[in-house]
């Protein structure tokens, strides 16, 4: 361990080096120094020795478990990994950040909620889009009452490829835009209907369609796909008062006084000029991602995207696959029990 690290910040530790998780590293190095990586790969550790000089690297991920020196560990490593390596980081103290999406099973991950709670440790999920300051903005915007009531929400994440063999577009697209969504509308849905369909790989859906249904009427759609002519990632929220478009390709948010009246009960549009809105270009998602999370070490607050909200995210995933498997059927959402994100306990004194 490298004695020359601050000990008046929380020592954050790194499990996975490989094609997310080397962004994880890159930019937490930035930030500060990083004790000990740890990857099972010879590639993975060679990058994280390229990336992170200073540091420990190492194939065995108990050695970060084992020190009582390491505060919190980030987990970028394949999803059905992160469970095991989560619980296990968490049985020994540590506070755990986990990329998208929590688990895969669905009650594995309710457990990691409930075993965080108890041992008072920080859970935090690497939904990256709600540290997108474009997005932190429009849901300012959506608070303040500048659209009016949101009516519904349209996000489309479309690009020809990276085609995945081994997961659809839904599972590898789609979670950061429910995501956003949940926390523009301030709802969870009532209802899920989703369609796809498999040209590439058999049963692995290239293209998917999400239909999310919420109290009041208020609906939303998520259309993602790897089989698309051109790259589009744009977020488009409709209120009763004016509209907002959010196209992360061009990195531009634009805000419509665009409505619809009623005049002598005929509908009648009402067109505006779009009005660019500024935000925050400086500061990427993944570094207020990132220092949202070690600022929640320090502070024991819960994080934006604790991790009963990955849990929800996960619910809707599996109820759109079950959707998808019975060709478009509504699924309907009943939650099975409450999941609290309690505060979590203090850390080590030096925090």
């Amino acid at each position: 361990m490298d004695d020359a690290i601050d000990r008046s910040t929380p020592a954050v530790a790194v499990l996975g080096c490989g094609g997310w998780g080397k962004n994880i590293v890159r930019t937490l190095r930035a930030i500060q120094p990083i004790p000990v990586i740890a990857d099972p790969c010879d590639s993975g550790r060679a990058t994280a020795s390229e990336l992170a000089p200073d540091a420990v690297v190492t194939g065995d991920p108990a050695v970060i478990f084992d020190d009582p020196a390491i505060d919190a560990v980030m987990i970028a490593t394949p999803a059905e990994t992160h469970f095991e390596l989560a619980r296990r980081a968490i049985e020994a103290g540590k506070d755990v950040f986990v990329e998208k999406p929590l688990t895969i099973d669905l009650d594995e991950a309710r457990t990691l909620v409930d075993l965080a709670k108890r041992h008072g440790r920080v859970l935090m999920v690497g939904h990256l889009l709600e540290y997108h300051p474009a997005i932190l903005k429009l849901h300012d915007l959506i608070k303040r009452g500048e659209l009016g009531e949101v009516r519904y929400v349209i996000s489309n994440r479309l690009n020809l490829g990276k085609v995945r063999t081994h997961e659809n577009a839904l599972w590898s697209f789609a979670p950061h835009d429910i995501a956003v969504i949940l926390r523009l509308v301030g709802q969870d849905p009532t209802e899920i209907v989703a369609t796809g369909g498999s040209y590439v790989s058999p049963g692995i859906a290239d293209v998917t369609v999400t239909q999310l249904l919420f109290p009041k009427g208020v609906r939303s759609h998520v259309f993602v796909s790897w089989l698309h002519p051109f790259k589009e990632q744009r977020l488009v929220v409709v209120g009763s008062k004016k509209m907002a478009s959010f196209d992360d390709v061009n990195k531009e948010l634009v805000l419509y006084d665009q409505r619809v009246d009623l005049e002598e009960g005929q509908p009648v549009p009402v067109k505006g000029e779009g009005v660019a809105v500024e935000f925050d270009t400086e500061t990427s998602p993944l570094e207020a991602e990132v220092r949202h999370f070690i600022e929640r070490v320090i502070d024991r607050q819960p994080p934006r995207t604790h991790g009963a909200s990955g849990v929800k995210v996960l619910e809707i995933l599996h109820a759109a696959q079950e959707s998808i498997g019975q060709g478009g059927g509504a699924i309907s959402l009943v939650e099975e029990r409450p999941i609290v994100e309690a505060k979590p306990e203090a850390t080590h004194a030096r925090v």
